[in-house]
């Protein structure tokens, strides 16, 4: 009789791992919870090896707590599928524990419904990711020291909002940076040192972000040449689209999948008599927001574009659906130049 094939559904936590496996037939065989540390990700492989043959590991969250585990697994050369959110339905009858969203894991692989491969996050366009994260961060708090700048300055007294009336960002905080106020708690005093703490806030990020974006502009040259030579296409805009992709862009196996990945792909919404097709609106809504950039700036700057929009809009389509269609068309022009250039990497 041949051995038992298993399955392992996995639910990520941070200090812990819930795994339950299960055989071919879908029968649960046994649970166990592990450390999520190396040694329990041995534990895990060695209890998984015992129960039969290995099939592979179904694993929530190989983006964030499941990263670790996956990469681990990954590099004995075990199988892992990538497992999303456990679907509302499987919680209303069986509730919510993490065995139970670890065997629910178990068989969404079983069943097929869960096929992806995760991100490898071991390559170039994972250091792109992590700088890309960062700067969108200090992005954020500067335009936040900003704002609440503003908001000082309307406030404060007469002879504060004169000296920095009418300047641009950079050279008000420049001027406020050099402010030395005095001690106490007079109301003015101490508005002028709140703004001065803004303005040497939002210089020091700008410094930063600068910085950021010059190892930006060397990683995504070096990992895209191609990509960044179409028209349209910024640092920002290809980094997107790379960190989408991946370091091992090969597990999106078509240009439609890459479609759906950036959610352009049309979704069927078709019932009785009525036939059509509506917006997808999952998917990785940055590299949507990166294919929409590039449609813009085409729409503005490319005569070919703007023919294509004209000639759609005679034909009864709206500039929303106009847009659609050319965020269909850029995933499937794009697809194979960011192949090709992540190719050159490996």
């Amino acid at each position: 009789m041949s051995e038992k094939q298993i399955i392992v559904g996995v639910d990520t936590h941070t200090d812990t791992h819930a795994a339950v496996a299960i055989d071919q037939l879908g029968r649960r065989l046994d649970t166990i919870e592990i450390p999520a540390t190396t040694a329990g990700y041995r534990c895990l492989l060695d209890w998984a090896q015992q129960l039969g043959e290995l099939c592979c590991f179904g694993v929530e969250g190989t983006g964030s707590y499941g990263v670790g585990l996956s990469r681990f697994l990954t590099n004995v050369g075990v199988t892992v599928v990538e497992v999303g959110r456990v679907n509302r339905q499987h919680r209303r009858r069986y509730g919510k524990t993490d065995p139970a969203d670890a065997e629910a894991a178990a068989r969404a692989v079983l069943s097929g419904e869960a096929t992806g491969v995760p991100k490898s996050r071991d390559g170039i366009v994972e250091s792109i990711r992590t700088l890309h994260v960062v700067k969108r961060s200090a992005l954020k708090a500067r335009t936040q020291a900003a704002n609440q700048m503003t908001n000082l300055i309307v406030t404060a007294p007469e002879a504060t909002r004169d000296e920095l009336r009418g300047l641009t960002a950079l050279k008000r905080a420049q001027r406020a940076a050099k402010w030395r106020p005095a001690a106490g708690q007079d109301p003015a005093g101490v508005t002028r040192r709140a703004i001065r703490a803004l303005a040497r806030r939002w210089l020091d990020l700008t410094a930063e972000i600068k910085t950021h974006n010059r190892e930006l502009d060397e990683l995504v040259a070096l990992a895209a040449p191609n990509l960044v030579a179409e028209q349209g296409i910024s640092r920002d805009v290809a980094a997107k689209l790379l960190i989408a992709a991946g370091d091992n862009p090969q597990r999106i196996r078509t240009e439609a999948g890459f479609a759906a990945l950036c959610g352009v792909n049309p979704v069927p919404a078709s019932s009785g008599k009525t036939s059509r097709h509506r917006l997808n609106r999952s998917g990785d809504r940055q590299a949507n927001n990166a294919l929409w950039v590039i449609a813009m700036v085409r729409l503005s700057r490319d005569p070919e574009t703007r023919a294509y929009s004209e000639r759609r809009k005679t034909e009864g389509l709206s500039h929303r659906e106009i847009v659609r269609c050319l965020k269909r068309y850029l995933a499937r022009r794009l697809y194979p130049i960011l192949l090709a250039d992540l190719a050159k990497l490996t």
